[in-house]
């Protein structure tokens, strides 16, 4: 039998190489293209959430505008969507203390300015605002109600509304308004974003905006305690805050708002002499406090440690070389000369001394116990375990117990008041009367100045308007304690006044 030879003998080796190679070829482009989408997806990415733009030179390049406007950092993981932060008021007035946006906070708010002085305002994938330090140092102050307020960089902000501010933002959050209808809605009114913008502010922006915003309501619990009265315009509980938010304790009984403090001069604090930092001594030198309220605002490990650290350098060579402004009201030199020796017998052993700068027992100052119970020296050690792990190396907090409270410097104490660590003396006139005779009820947040009790307004219609009241029989508000020069005749303190407006 004889077989017909075969026509169809099947793929040759040649021909089954060259079909490998076509789809060698095809996996390879295919791979490439995936690679190129890949690195489409992730420069989008990058260009609309991660990019850093610089702030402006009329901010950067002017130490006093770059204060009060610029960045530390706190953008990143910190800040709010510029535009969810500009209609946030518009969608809940009923949040606010009072009528006038983020005006009603008690916010330092310059003429022209876009943010409230301490808002700064940066282009991280998309513009961000954030917090810096100059939004608790900023003062303001007036000589008479028509005037045009003065505004002192590195002064205590003592309109500020920081308890009503960190309540406003987590209650807005919880509110069911707070979606992407209603935010869009209002962003709407106001910007003309792009198509790709609007997409990603309702899907991705303002859904994460409300997750972080949310995430904070359990470490501000503490401010909603029925228990705990609002701190008031011009105090923060500052050492909870560090408890609650960089150690993440749970929350106890302490409660101790405190003053907003002056930060002029700040480098008259030597930690090589045994001075220290902070109202009760709990920080061993400048450079520990500005590291640890910035990361404060942070909010999260620095980006970059050299970055962070070649800011606070700066901010601490700024405060450092801030001088306090001086007294605008005119002064009876010859009762100043009179005050120089009451003062020297009076008060300088504490205030211009080798006791300066270092902490006062507090059998001795008598004031209020309950700022140095919100502290100790574990949460000391923990904060500065929490610090060394960022790779940031510092002094840092005080690991031993609290006793006192420091004797300050008085540069500018005219313009520091209220007085005692909490705020709970409105006047220098009303700290040399004895405990029993200091007003019991006032009102603080208002900015006109004083001159003949050397303290601002604190009562009348706008006083009471405008401002908080600070009631001494409420936790955190008493004003017993520092008794020193309450003795004194009536002249002797008519004089010791005079002297202090010069400081």
């Amino acid at each position: 039998m004889k077989f017909a030879p075969c026509t169809n003998p099947g793929p040759r080796p040649t021909r089954l190489l060259g079909r490998r190679r076509n789809t060698g070829r095809s996996l390879l482009v295919a791979l490439l293209v995936l690679l190129a989408l890949g690195a489409a997806g992730g420069a989008f990415a990058w260009y609309k959430f991660f990019r850093e733009e610089a702030q402006p030179e009329w901010i950067t390049s002017d130490p006093d505008m770059r204060f009060k406007y610029g960045s530390i950092g706190a953008e990143r993981d910190a800040g709010i969507p510029y535009w969810i932060f500009y209609v946030l008021p518009r969608m809940f007035p009923d949040k606010l203390p009072g009528p006038g946006g983020y005006a009603a906070f008690g916010v330092v708010w310059e003429e022209g300015q876009e943010l409230p002085v301490g808002f700064s305002k940066k282009v991280v994938g998309f513009p961000r605002v954030a917090n810096n330090c100059a939004s608790c140092h900023t003062t303001s102050y007036r000589t008479q109600a028509d005037a045009a307020p003065t505004f002192v960089p590195t002064g205590p902000n003592h309109t500020l509304n920081l308890w009503a501010f960190f309540r406003f933002l987590v209650d807005c959050a919880k509110d069911p308004r707070f979606n992407a209808d209603n935010l869009m809605a209002e962003i709407n009114l106001v910007t003309d974003l792009s198509f790709i913008d609007r997409l990603l502010y309702r899907f991705v922006i303002i859904p994460i905006t409300r997750k972080r915003l949310l995430e904070r309501e359990q470490q501000f619990a503490w401010l909603y305690r029925d228990d705990f009265p609002p701190w008031g315009r011009g105090r923060d509980d500052a050492m909870n805050l560090t408890k609650y938010f960089m150690i993440r304790w749970p929350m106890d009984d302490s409660f101790g708002p405190t003053d907003m403090p002056s930060l002029w001069n700040l480098g008259k604090y030597r930690a090589d002499q045994g001075m220290r930092m902070n109202f009760a001594g709990d920080s061993h030198d400048a450079y520990s406090v500005v590291i640890d309220s910035a990361l404060g605002l942070l909010g999260a490990p620095p980006k970059d440690n050299a970055e962070f650290l070649g800011e606070v350098r700066w901010l601490i060579e700024y405060v450092s070389a801030k001088r306090a402004p001086p007294y605008p009201f005119a002064i009876d030199t010859a009762a100043v000369a009179r005050g120089k020796q009451v003062f020297d017998t009076t008060c300088a052993s504490c205030h211009a001394s080798a006791r300066t700068g270092t902490v006062i027992p507090l059998a001795e100052v008598g004031t209020s116990a309950e700022r140095i119970a919100t502290w100790n020296e574990r949460a000391a050690r923990e904060a500065n375990q929490v610090v060394a792990g960022m790779g940031i190396e510092r002094p840092g907090l005080v690991e031993a117990p609290l006793t006192g409270y420091v004797a300050a410097f008085l540069d500018g104490i005219w313009l520091r008041a209220p007085y005692l660590h909490n705020g709970s003396v409105p006047s220098l006139r009303d700290l040399l009367e004895p405990p029993a005779q200091r007003p019991t009820r006032f009102w603080r947040g208002y900015d006109v100045y004083d001159p003949d009790r050397v303290g601002f307004v604190t009562h009348g219609p706008e006083a009471e308007r405008i401002g908080t009241v600070h009631d001494v029989g409420a936790r955190g508000g008493s004003n017993r304690g520092h008794a020193f020069g309450t003795t004194l005749p009536a002249t002797d303190k008519a004089d010791l006044l005079e002297y202090l407006k010069t400081m």
